[in-house]
């Protein structure tokens, strides 16, 4: 018996298979959190330079796969088995092996949380093409979701990607027929923009980011049109009960804007997962 028959046949291994990948790709994921944002500052810096016909900044070279990832406040290289997910940090008491300093405890747990969507998904979809498609989808979510609420972004290399693959998704269909999916794009996308133009002619601030736009409109890409008016109304209840609590119990200051990528993001991992049953509630 082959490992992929093995995989097919027995959903338990499947789960377990799927759960230990998830710990390694969420090892990456804190990669991308981290050096994503500060990629889109360093090209924010080059494109100003160039406006104001500045020499170019000396700054060193940063990408997802180099430098080799190190210790934020020695510079140390970490050694490939600190860095094995979880186990490395909770071996090393979350501390840096070299200078002791501490090290985030977002590491464990965006690998522990990138390992149990995972393991959700297999558990849901079993040996099948929504399981791969599944699992994409949980991991950029999981991104997207922790750098909005790390810097307030949610960046178009992660949003606009999504979109179209779920777009191409629908071709097969794995979750929306085509018509479907580029309604939903469409609808996602233009729901948000319409309330954030209500709202600044109302108000005259800006509610929202245009990222939330289009991390709905990919949502809708994925998942159809029937699935939006659900997550639009599970992200905002679960977003207006979190930011009463923080404002009523935590002192967060009102006129701080409270990152909404989040909720849309869970919400949408939701509808994917579970939306026979929470249409049916």
């Amino acid at each position: 018996m082959t490992l992929i028959d093995a995989l097919r046949t027995h959903p338990g291994l499947l789960i377990f298979t799927c759960v230990l990948l998830g710990l390694i790709v969420g090892s990456f994921l804190n990669v991308v959190i981290l050096r994503l944002p500060r990629m889109m500052e360093m090209a924010w810096r080059r494109e100003a330079r160039e406006l104001l016909a500045l020499p170019a900044a000396d700054e060193p070279p940063l990408s997802l796969l180099k430098p080799a990832s190190t210790c934020p406040q020695c510079g140390v290289a970490i050694k490939p088995w600190h860095n094995v997910p979880i186990l490395g940090w909770l071996w090393l008491r979350g501390r840096c092996a070299n200078c002791r300093a501490q090290i985030s405890v977002q590491y464990p747990l965006v690998e522990l949380a990138s390992g149990v969507l995972a393991g959700l998904c297999a558990l849901e979809f079993g040996w099948s093409v929504q399981l791969a498609a599944a699992l994409v989808f949980s991991w950029v979510l999981l991104a997207l979701a922790v750098i909005d609420l790390r810097t307030s972004l949610l960046p178009d290399d992660l949003t606009l990607p999504l979109l179209w693959l779920g777009l191409l998704l629908s071709l097969l269909p794995v979750f929306a027929t085509p018509e479907a999916a580029i309604i939903g794009a469409a609808a996602g996308y233009l729901s948000l923009w319409s309330v954030f133009q209500l709202f600044k002619l109302v108000t005259g601030k800006e509610g929202m980011g245009y990222g939330d736009f289009k991390l709905l409109a990919a949502i809708g890409a994925w998942l159809g049109a029937s699935a939006l008016p659900m997550v639009i109304l599970l992200s905002s209840l679960v977003g207006a009960v979190i930011g009463i609590g923080m404002i009523a119990f935590m002192r967060h200051d009102r006129r701080v804007p409270i990152p909404f990528g989040p909720y849309l993001a869970a919400a949408g991992w939701l509808g994917m997962m579970y939306a026979d049953a929470l249409e049916g509630m």
